[in-house]
This record gives C-alpha cells, sequence and structure tokens, in this order.
C-alpha cells in the first residue's frame, strides 16, 4: 500500500504458480482457477453490471472487512493467495504478483481484483501479523516513520494504535510536540485520548498492526531500505512507477523521480497522481490500475509488448473517461455521416463495414484533434475498435527532452493507437482488424497558414498493396471543422526566421523518432513544432465517411506498380471530395454555431441529439 509503488515486469513471462495458500486463507484461495477467453461483448456486459451495482465506495470499509479473515494467528509462515475464487482470465494471462507494504495483509489492490483478474493471473502475498520477516523499501530514510519509533516505545503496552491512527502523528500536534521537545510520555497521553474513538470504532487497525508488531517492523525498515538502495543497479526489468501528490507520509514524487533517474532508462516509465494520499489504491475513487497499465502499453504475455496479442480492448467506463478527458469534443458536437453500399449517405455510422479487414484513409485536421471523437464514436455507436496508426512519438522518444511527457498520449494506446509502420498494418489486416491510417503524418497536422484541408502525401503509394493483400476494404473520409476551432496566425515558417524557435525546432525533432527519413519534398519535412494559435468560438466537426472501395479478388491487380499507384490516386481524390462536401453542406448547418446549440440543448435537454444540415 505504498504510495510510491513500482511494478516490474520480467524479461521472459514467469508462468510458475506461487505456492497455494493454507489456514484461514483457504477461502480465499482458488483451487482451480476458470480459464477462457472472455470476448469484447462480454466484458463490455460484465463491466456495466459492476458499475451498476457498486456496493463498495470506500475502499477502507472493503479492505477493513476482508482483513478479520486474515488477520487471525495461524502460525503458520508467509504465504501467497488469489483473492478472486473465479475470474474471467485471457488466454495465457501473464502472472502478476503483489507485495504488500507495512500492514502485510495482501489486501492492498482489493478494489482492483475483479478488474486485475480478467487479464491476469493475481497471486497477493499475506505477512501473519506475527511473523518477523523482512521487506526491503527504498525511501525509508526519508521517511516521517523514523520519528515515530521513540513515540511506540513510550505508548503504554495495554494499547495497540492501529496503522491509519499512527499515520495521523504526521500531520497533527503530537509529532510539533516531539519537535518542540515535550516529554514523549505526556505526548503518548496526548495521542491515547486522541486515538480511542477510532479505535473503538475500527479495532481491525490495532489487530492489523499491534504496537510490537509496527515498532519490529519500523525498526527493520532502515537496514532494509539500505539494502535495496544497494541494489538498485542491477535492476534491468521493465518497470512502471506509480507515484502519489499528497502523501503525507512519504516523500513518493520525489522518489519516483529518484528511481526513475536510477533505473534503466529505456525501460523505466513514471505516472504521477498529484490528487492522490499515502494509499494509492485504497482511497474512494481510486486510480484503476488496469486501465493504467493498459495505458502505458505494459501489459505483455511474451519478452515485449505486441500491439495486436497484447491489446486489451477499452470498456465502456474507459471510453467515456477519454471523452470526458477531452471536454472541448463535448462542446463541438461532432457530426458524420456514412455511404451505405448502394452509395446512399445517411447520418449516423450505419454505412461502416462491421467485418474487416477495414482501412479507413483520411485527412489529418490540425493538431490532430479529429482522432479520438473517431475512435470514441465508432466504438460507442458500432462497437467497432479502430486500431489508429500513429506517429512513434506517441509511444517513445530519441531521447528526452521538451516534448510533452509519453504519459501524455495513454489515452491514444488505452483507445488501442499503435506505432505506424509496415509490420503493425500487417498484423492488423491479419487479424481481420479496422485500422486508422493518415498519410499526410505530421506535416499535415502541423500544417501552415492557410493549408487547412490541404492533403499532403507521399507520391507513391504507402498502403494499396498491403491492403489488397488481405482483400481489406478501403474507407475514404474527409473532415473539416478545425477553422471554427482555431487560426493558425504563427506557424513553421514564421518560427524557424527566429534563431531561438529554429533552436528549439530542431531539438524537439532529435527527440522523436523519424518517419519517412529517406522521402524528399513537403512530406519528409516531419519538424515538430507547435504553431501559435488564436483560439475562437468552437463549431463543429464534420466527418464524412465515403463508399468502401473493395480490393477484394483484385489481389493480383493491384500488386503491379501502375495499377496500385492509379488506385491510390483515386483514395486521395475520393478524400478530398470528401471534405469538399463538407465544407459546402456545414454552411446550411443551423447549429454550427455554440451559441445555437447551447439554446438548442436548453430547451430540448442537455443530452438531446443536436440536429444539423438536411442531407
Amino acid at each position: 500500500m505504498a504510495a510510491t509503488t513500482a511494478f516490474l515486469f520480467p524479461a521472459a513471462p514467469f508462468r510458475c504458480h506461487p505456492p497455494s495458500p493454507v489456514g484461514k486463507l483457504n477461502s480465499y484461495r482458488t483451487s482451480v482457477m476458470t480459464t477462457r477467453v472472455a470476448t469484447t461483448a462480454e466484458m463490455k456486459r460484465a463491466e456495466e453490471k459492476k458499475e451498476k451495482e457498486k456496493v463498495w465506495t470506500n475502499g477502507w470499509k472493503e479492505y477493513l472487512e476482508q482483513s478479520k479473515e486474515l488477520i487471525v494467528p495461524d502460525g503458520g509462515p508467509p504465504r501467497w493467495f488469489s483473492p478472486l475464487e473465479c475470474a474471467w482470465r485471457l488466454d495465457n494471462s501473464p502472472l502478476l504478483l503483489f507485495l504488500p507494504g507495512i500492514d502485510g495483509v495482501g489486501l492492498g489492490l482489493i478494489l482492483q481484483h475483479q478488474k486485475l483478474g480478467r487479464i491476469f493471473d493475481t497471486w497477493c502475498l499475506h505477512i501473519p501479523v506475527a511473523d518477523r520477516t523482512p521487506f526491503p523499501a527504498t525511501s525509508f530514510s526519508r521517511s516521517h516513520l523514523q520519528l515515530l519509533t521513540p513515540l511506540l516505545e513510550a505508548l503504554p503496552h495495554s494499547l495497540s494504535p492501529g496503522l491509519h491512527d499512527i499515520l495521523k502523528l504526521t500531520e497533527g500536534l503530537a509529532l510539533d510536540s516531539v519537535v518542540q521537545g515535550l516529554p514523549l510520555q505526556t505526548t503518548a497521553r496526548v495521542l491515547v485520548k486522541d486515538f480511542t474513538t477510532f479505535l473503538l470504532s475500527l479495532p481491525i487497525l490495532a489487530e492489523i498492526l499491534p504496537k510490537e508488531t509496527l515498532l519490529w517492523k519500523l525498526k527493520m525498515l532502515k537496514s532494509a531500505s539500505a539494502y535495496a538502495n544497494s541494489r538498485l543497479y542491477s535492476i534491468q526489468a521493465q518497470t512502471l512507477i506509480l507515484c502519489s501528490g499528497k502523501d503525507e507520509l512519504l516523500p513518493s514524487q520525489q522518489e519516483g523521480e529518484r528511481l526513475l533517474k536510477l533505473l534503466p532508462n529505456s525501460k523505466c516509465e513514471l505516472r504521477k497522481f498529484d490528487g492522490s494520499g499515502h494509499f494509492l489504491f485504497l482511497q474512494e475513487g481510486s486510480i484503476d490500475l488496469v486501465t493504467i497499465i493498459k495505458g502505458t502499453s505494459h501489459y505483455r504475455r511474451g519478452k515485449h509488448h505486441d500491439y495486436l496479442s497484447d491489446f486489451i480492448p477499452p470498456t465502456p467506463d474507459e471510453v467515456r473517461k477519454v471523452i470526458e478527458s477531452f471536454s472541448l469534443y463535448n462542446l463541438v458536437a461532432s457530426v458524420m455521416l456514412s455511404t451505405m453500399e448502394d452509395g446512399t449517405v445517411v447520418k449516423g455510422l450505419a454505412g461502416i463495414p462491421s467485418e474487416g479487414p477495414v482501412l479507413f484513409v483520411g485527412d489529418h485536421m490540425l493538431l490532430g484533434l479529429d482522432t479520438i471523437p473517431l475512435l470514441c464514436r465508432l466504438f460507442s455507436e458500432r462497437n467497432i475498435i479502430v486500431r489508429a496508426m500513429a506517429h512513434p512519438l506517441f509511444f517513445v522518444r530519441s531521447k528526452k527532452g521538451k516534448l510533452p511527457d509519453i504519459s501524455y498520449f495513454d489515452h491514444l494506446r488505452i483507445m488501442g493507437a499503435v506505432p505506424v509502420g509496415p509490420t503493425n498494418i500487417f498484423k492488423l489486416f491479419s487479424s481481420n482488424s479496422h485500422v486508422l491510417l493518415y498519410p499526410g503524418g505530421i506535416r499535415e497536422a502541423f500544417h501552415r497558414k492557410g493549408e487547412e484541408y490541404k492533403l499532403f502525401w507521399p507520391e507513391q503509394s504507402e498502403f494499396v498493396r498491403m491492403a489488397a493483400r488481405f482483400g481489406a476494404k478501403i474507407v475514404p473520409f474527409g473532415v473539416v471543422g478545425e477553422d471554427d476551432l482555431g487560426k493558425v496566425v504563427f506557424d513553421y515558417d514564421d518560427l524557424v526566421k527566429i534563431p531561438y524557435f529554429r533552436s528549439e525546432i530542431e531539438s524537439l525533432t532529435e527527440e522523436a523518432p523519424q518517419l519517412r527519413s529517406g522521402v524528399s519534398g513537403e512530406v519528409g519535412n516531419q519538424q515538430v513544432h507547435l504553431p501559435l494559435i488564436l483560439p475562437k468560438v468552437p463549431g463543429r466537426f464534420y466527418y464524412y465517411f465515403g463508399k468502401p472501395l473493395e480490393t477484394k479478388g483484385r489481389e493480383q491487380e493491384l500488386q503491379k506498380k501502375e495499377k496500385s499507384q492509379e488506385f491510390y490516386l483515386h483514395v486521395k481524390s475520393e478524400v478530398e471530395r470528401c471534405i469538399a462536401y463538407l465544407k459546402e453542406k456545414r454552411e446550411m448547418d443551423p447549429y454550427r454555431a455554440l451559441g445555437h446549440r447551447l439554446l438548442y440543448q436548453a430547451t430540448n435537454g442537455f443530452h438531446s441529439k443536436i440536429p444539423t444540415f438536411e442531407i
């Protein structure tokens, strides 16, 4: 339950099951785990059911209730137990081992058990109250916990303060009194008076960490901390560090930064939670550990993460949170049109093929603002997971610098984004996936003044022959609306004329992995920069998906260079046609302006669907 939590991922999967639990832990053991592959629909239904049937809103309450079964002395040594009696686990689920904090109970992830149990073979370590097995820590030397040892020794033996109360010492008058030099016995009497009411209501805390146990663990931590710190250099495993921002007990954020520097740079990532306290996983509205692991691409069944086989589809709740994190999208109220097989244009996404492989090919609006609404709407309305091909800078860095932290792009990985490249496209087509590709890349997303809706595609085909090899349907689409959101007033051409900004652009570009390094011209100009944008009162985003173009049956024909190039230019012209259609039709939208949309919702209800132009 430490506020700075590190998850280490071994170089190769550890498939050996931990020893089975004994004694009082038998009620928590899983003799036979149900191993099956849960379908996307099943996982979605389970998630919806869980949301409706929430019973516990306080992690501490559930933690204390279940701890009663574990703290009864049984004379046994530390042992592993599974916190789930049954779970839906994905095929070949990796092993997850949870090591407890100073409490030793092993239920510190109690709010996470159900979700973890769906994708991991989860086991927790339990250390009995009377056990004296040591364990390591890294930041104890900088913790207020060191000051508690003399206080505990001064407390009467008849009292056994619980962990929650002990932690409160770091915030209250008692610790200040010690600093001011008041006698320890006087301070102890003050503590006893303050603790009495709480201990009567939650006596289980005193059983989890009686005075003797806590005193022993505090003394032991000093040597354990030195031992752990002396061996950090040897860690080579992939590591994810989670740290709290409002930890009154440990210097969690400083410790996270320190560990990030000491552990292998290419294998270590840090995520900060500024609003969380010491007990990161037991607070009401606790963070979702499964979502974090998915968003950081740390879930894997083999030596390395595979963006296809290790991908876990987003849950409805995760999609909702992604949408909520981009509140601007709620203001733009996107309009989406699609084309049926007979050529009929309809409102909504009914014209999108349900079965893959499907390749969406379209234009990139400024800063890629079009991507998230597209992914979320296709998932929520059609239950279609679209795997967006994204620039590698969303996943890795060539070196550290001034680019936004990779954590800023976790939402894209949750929604299924994949580093763009022929290998990943091949894998996705092989699995009949829906794939999203922007041939214009960074050059299109970071366009100049007056280049709204202009395509910057390579001269030669990059995707036609791959799509034809698998008989994929290609859906051309256009998006407009950025000019109703903001206006570029200081672009790349302006920035490079100023020595300071030119140097910054070169530095940022060096941080990002390069694509199309051998391509000349505009498409090869993948300079990373941020133009100065003058915001406007938000208008609307408009998406128009054209008629799907078939490659099935034309596999041999489209492998020829001339034919594939001809098809490629046809796709490009269809995207341009979609853009032109939207630019014309949006002029007839009575609710294009934000004020008109707000007035409509005020009259018809906040969740009412806002109309648009007639098709």
